[in-house]
């Protein structure tokens, strides 16, 4: 074999159909787009018309809603923390950031923040600060001497439902107490004047 002779094999490199260029070609006058009508226009987007009648997309229900303030975290249990303080991936000894986590390859991207789940034991004394944990993880990681720092805001249901009933407490009068109202003040009876 020459260097001349080197070639692809059959059917490996396929040529780009030529349109329009006469009927000796099979794709020629109208291109293989049929006679005439709509579709043979340029500019045509059909897409999910179905005639007229009412399409697909528009008859099925929708449900639910995207909520755009909703924060997205990265989840790390504590097994997968162990682990990676075993293997020599996380110091124990300093405090664990969320940069730390994706260097030693326990996330790709932390998103809005890591998020620390009570699965599994830990038994390293560990200082952490994430955004978040459950209430089970820093039980756990309090038990085996370690601290952790939530960056996020926690949120406490208890204490907006106490907030919600004191509101609505103020604006209702009490059992005891008549209720309010705006009458007006009695006008004075004008009386006729005597004769002298």
């Amino acid at each position: 074999m020459k260097l001349n002779e080197i070639r692809d094999n059959d059917g490996a490199h396929v040529g780009r159909t030529r349109r329009g260029r006469g009927i000796g070609s099979g794709k020629g006058k109208t291109s293989g787009r049929g006679h005439k009508g709509q579709k043979s226009r340029s500019g045509v987007s059909l897409r999910s018309f179905e005639g007229g009648q009412m399409p697909l997309y528009r008859r099925l229900p929708k449900r639910g809603f995207n909520n755009i303030f909703r924060k997205r975290y990265a989840v790390v249990n504590l097994s997968d923390l162990q682990l990676a303080i075993d293997d020599g991936k996380l110091d124990a000894s300093k405090p664990i950031t969320e940069t730390l986590f994706c260097e030693a390859g326990l996330m790709r991207k932390s998103f809005d923040g890591v998020r620390i789940l009570g699965r599994g034991e830990l038994k390293a004394k560990v200082t952490l600060e994430v955004a978040g944990a459950s209430k089970s993880a820093i039980a756990a990681i309090e038990k085996a001497g370690g601290a952790i720092t939530l960056t996020a805001p926690v949120k406490d249901k208890e204490a907006k439902r106490l907030k919600r009933s004191s509101k609505s407490k103020k604006n209702k009068p009490a059992k005891d107490e008549a209720p309010v109202t705006k009458d007006k003040a009695p006008v004075a009876e004008e009386k006729p004047a005597e004769d002298a």
